[in-house]
């Protein structure tokens, strides 16, 4: 199979970056005054402009795009947060106010709807065959899954991951250091969306996988590691 890029989606993806970062440029400015939040903004995206062709293929259509996607507009802020001498902890903090701006631009009934149907069978018999397919490994880039059956006590369905497009992108790139942050994310998803997602494992702690539960109205129980537990 040649070798494929997002670089025809350039636009697409640089109008949902402008408007992610857009989201919180409040935050920004109260957080480094006008003239840094600006030079911050601009120069992410730069970097995002950069990243789009190295972004890890794995297909036009996948719907683990809104996991990948979203990894990279994260690895292009930390790269200019970097350039201006902060932290990885600093990009993590921004990283999760990212998310739930976008969570609370979605309108909260649209949330519940959407967060409902996670749990349809449609839903899961869909989750099922994405998973199969994702063991015949067509894209190395790509996500890596197994679908678990729940126990109709303590979760509904898992999905335990043993590869990560993201993981994969941030190695790449040389910034594993931040997947662990791009992974605590998905608490506040879940809280949002309902998901009732635990999870006590991630590969971006170095762990054999990610071992997502998910109860319909249940808690969300997300362990993360203490460095990202302290930033957030």
């Amino acid at each position: 199979m040649p070798y494929q890029t997002y670089v025809s989606r350039k636009s697409r993806l640089l109008k949902d970056f402008n408007r992610s970062v857009a989201r919180i440029k409040r935050v920004l400015i109260s957080r480094y005054g006008e003239e840094q939040a600006n030079a911050l903004i601009r120069e992410s995206r730069q970097e995002y402009e950069a990243l789009i062709p190295k972004i890890p293929y794995i297909g036009d259509k996948n719907p683990f795009l809104i996991f990948l996607l979203p990894a990279s507009r994260y690895l292009a802020v930390y790269r200019a947060i970097q350039r201006q001498g902060r932290t990885v902890e600093d990009a993590g903090q921004l990283i999760y106010e990212m998310e739930e701006a976008e969570l609370r631009a979605i309108p909260g009934l649209v949330r519940r709807v959407l967060g409902y149907l996670c749990f349809s069978r449609w839903f899961i018999g869909r989750l099922k065959k994405r998973a199969r397919e994702s063991q015949e490994r067509k894209y190395p880039g790509g996500y890596v899954l197994t679908f678990i059956e729940g126990n109709g006590r303590d979760f509904d369905y898992g999905l335990d991951y043993t590869e990560c497009a993201a993981c994969k992108l941030l190695s790449a790139q040389n910034a594993r250091e931040l997947a662990p942050y791009v992974c605590a994310v998905d608490k506040i998803v879940s809280e949002m969306m309902g998901w009732g997602m635990s999870r006590t494992m991630t590969l971006a702690e170095g762990r054999e996988k990610c071992d997502f539960r998910f109860k319909k109205g249940g808690k969300t129980d997300v362990q993360m590691p203490p460095i990202v537990d302290a930033s957030l």
